[in-house]
């Protein structure tokens, strides 16, 4: 993480805390986690709450082109400065929970959703609206890869089972500020998505 990104993002979540989950920018380990299995083959990447762009970084480094990448960025701040930070990617400044009828994707599924946004603190709706809009996108067998700094994943059990999701834990770190944990969620077998 570039010390520069450091302030602004601090800045970012003091003024906002429940928007930004993080009292900094995910580090090395913790996008290692995030991004595992994930590689030029799995297509397009949808990133949510890229943030400084760490988890960006760690996909690039895992060979998915620049250009294969879309980060879904709220903060007008963090969206110029990723737009900056990576000219190929597609960047948009928007609310993640209105995925569902944004229309990005149209003959490309997406292989795989990349979420920085903090899941946990958000209201049930909002959280449901994210994950329904995003699974909206992906691939038959796409996952959606989430962290959380709290001890379960951050995805109640209810909205799980609305959406005929499934979450496993795939790896926690102490090499992070605060330590975090990664889940993968997918749909379940024989399940379709609605929005009850």
């Amino acid at each position: 993480m570039p010390t520069s990104d450091a302030l602004p993002f601090f800045r970012a979540w003091i003024s906002n805390p429940l928007r930004v989950a993080a009292v900094a920018p995910s580090g090395n380990a913790v996008a290692a986690l995030m991004t595992a299995g994930i590689s030029r083959a799995s297509g397009q990447i949808l990133e949510l709450g890229p943030g400084t762009g760490p988890f960006t970084k760690a996909l690039l480094a895992r060979g998915v082109p620049e250009q294969n990448i879309t980060l879904v960025e709220y903060d007008a701040t963090f969206a110029q400065l990723l737009a900056g930070r990576f000219p190929l990617a597609r960047v948009l400044c928007m609310d993640a929970a209105e995925l569902a009828g944004a229309g990005l994707y149209t003959g490309a599924p997406v292989g795989a959703v990349i979420s920085g946004l903090g899941i946990l603190t958000m209201p049930p709706d909002k959280a449901c609206a994210i994950l329904a809009g995003a699974f909206a996108c992906l691939a038959p067998g796409g996952a959606f890869h989430q962290i959380t700094y709290g001890p379960r994943c951050p995805v109640p059990p209810e909205i799980l089972d609305r959406l005929g999701l499934e979450a496993v834990r795939t790896g926690w770190t102490l090499r992070n500020l605060p330590p975090a944990s990664v889940y993968r969620i997918t749909r379940r077998r024989s399940s379709s998505l609605s929005l009850r």
